[in-house]
């Protein structure tokens, strides 16, 4: 099953939803503001990405640059910040199985659906 991590303000993740629509596949919605991933579900989502965890994180947010910018947090720390404040999570993300992608441009989703 395709699954979108989806927050509704975001423009970038509302598009990406609407390549997922018009793909005609069916996914579900995750709103991962509301349902907050754990701390194992962000690890085994930046394995399928297979990036590190500070590439997942919205560095310019405001959350972030108050808190943990020029700080040396461990890659544990990032998923507990990012757990601790979902805002901090980059959007939209698919996953595909095993695969994940970062939906910016929101066009790379078609690479995995």
């Amino acid at each position: 099953m395709i699954t979108i991590y989806h927050n509704s303000r975001c423009r970038k993740s509302r598009e990406g939803l609407e390549i997922l629509e018009n793909s005609g596949k069916p996914f579900e919605i995750r709103k991962y503001l509301e349902d907050v991933p754990t701390v194992n579900e962000l690890e085994e989502l930046i394995d399928k990405l297979d990036i590190q965890p500070i590439e997942l994180v919205r560095t310019n947010e405001t959350i972030w640059k108050d808190n943990f910018k020029g700080k040396k947090l461990s890659d544990t720390q990032i998923i507990k910040a990012m757990v601790e404040n979902p805002k901090l999570i980059e959007r939209p993300i698919v996953i595909n199985g095993n695969k994940a992608i970062i939906g910016r441009p929101p066009e790379r989703i078609i690479e995995i659906i």
